[in-house]
């Protein structure tokens, strides 16, 4: 394989090899050469921290960003069922990116915890793994529903099943914050806005069932995404004065 001679290249092939490669051992050499890279692709991409946000609401946060650049304790990953990452060289999708600049560690302990399971995630629970290079402290990995031809009150309660699963393993792991995706309105085809509903509706649920304290921040990558979480945390917040 040709390696490109355009700087922008040599990372996009650097990229598809991450995403390719499966979870073997790796050697502490590379493994120091590739996390003095990832960091500085972070750093150069600049880090926003839970204390650069303002909370829309008591302990809600809405931030539109990526999330591999998000300072807090937990990130929330839309996994597939093999619960491995992205294999799709340079996929724009969320697992690919957390995956990818998180390091191959990330793989790696994925499929120890899969190997120890013996079987494919179930849809709506969710894993905990370290972040590795990424600045949050956790990756919490959750499979959303796949939508067929219309939603189903099945996927429905399976995408409620996802934060609350992530929700439960972040206060019993000690975390103060949580950052959640939009979980399955990818390739999952759930419609935006009712899962924003959904979402913004389990947080608060479980908030106020379990008097947990944990702050959550909604992050959002498209504009589409931001004015729907925008107009029902500010609708929720005008009627709860």
């Amino acid at each position: 394989m040709k390696i490109p001679e355009n700087e922008q290249e040599q990372k996009e092939l650097l990229r598809a090899l991450f995403n390719v490669r499966l979870p073997w051992p790796v050697s502490q050499d590379f493994l120091a050469v590739q996390n003095a890279y990832l960091q500085d692709e972070l750093h150069e991409k600049g880090i926003t921290h839970l204390s650069d946000l303002k909370p829309v609401q008591d302990g809600l946060y809405l931030w539109k960003g990526d999330i591999t650049t998000l300072e807090c304790d937990g990130i929330v990953n839309a996994a597939n069922s093999q619960m491995l990452g992205c294999f799709y060289p340079n996929h724009k999708w969320i697992d690919n990116a957390i995956h990818t600049y998180a390091g191959v560690q990330l793989r790696l302990d994925c499929a120890k915890l899969m190997d120890r399971q013996g079987h494919e995630e179930e849809t709506g629970t969710a894993k905990i793994t370290p972040a590795y290079n990424l600045p949050s402290r956790y990756v919490l990995h959750t499979v959303g529903p796949i939508v067929g031809r219309a939603v189903t009150q099945k996927d429905r309660d399976q995408l409620a099943d996802c934060y609350r699963s992530c929700l439960e393993l972040a206060d019993q792991h000690g975390l103060k914050s949580l950052a959640f995706c939009c979980i399955s309105t990818g390739e999952f085809r759930f419609p935006h806005k009712e899962a924003a509903e959904i979402a913004v509706n389990t947080v608060k649920e479980y908030r106020k069932q379990t008097s947990s304290k944990i702050e959550v921040i909604f992050n959002v990558f498209k504009e589409e995404d931001y004015d729907i979480y925008r107009k029902l945390l500010e609708t929720d917040r005008k009627t709860e004065r």
